[in-house]
């Protein structure tokens, strides 16, 4: 698990990459979505394009992220689910507490 983070037009992109599972690639995102808090980032996008697959461990890592930015009164949002990770977010019901896009331009522009 790799995560390259740049920024645009005021918004942090995460490009996550790799497989999300129990172990290392749950620290290395909790170690960067920290990293956002104490920079106090409170626009923040998932691009989930190069993750194949992410386990339940995984799923709670996306959640505490999701947490961790809401509480300094920030917003997380999801960029290219790959259709495995689709699945997986639609029958877990968390598909409806993110927003979602296909489009890193829609992203961007959602934060308004």
């Amino acid at each position: 698990m790799k995560i390259e983070r740049r920024k645009k037009s005021g918004v942090v992109i995460l490009d996550l990459q790799g497989k999300i599972l129990t172990g290392d690639a749950i620290t290395v995102i909790r170690v960067a979505i920290n990293n956002l808090v104490k920079e106090n980032e409170t626009k923040v996008v998932l691009n989930f394009a190069d993750v194949p697959y992410l386990d339940s461990t995984g799923l709670g890592e996306i959640v505490r992220s999701f947490t961790s930015i809401k509480k300094i009164d920030g917003t997380v949002k999801i960029l290219n689910l790959t259709s495995r990770v689709k699945d997986l977010m639609t029958i877990t019901k968390l598909i409806t507490v993110f927003e979602c896009f296909e489009d890193e331009e829609k992203a961007i522009s959602s934060f308004g």
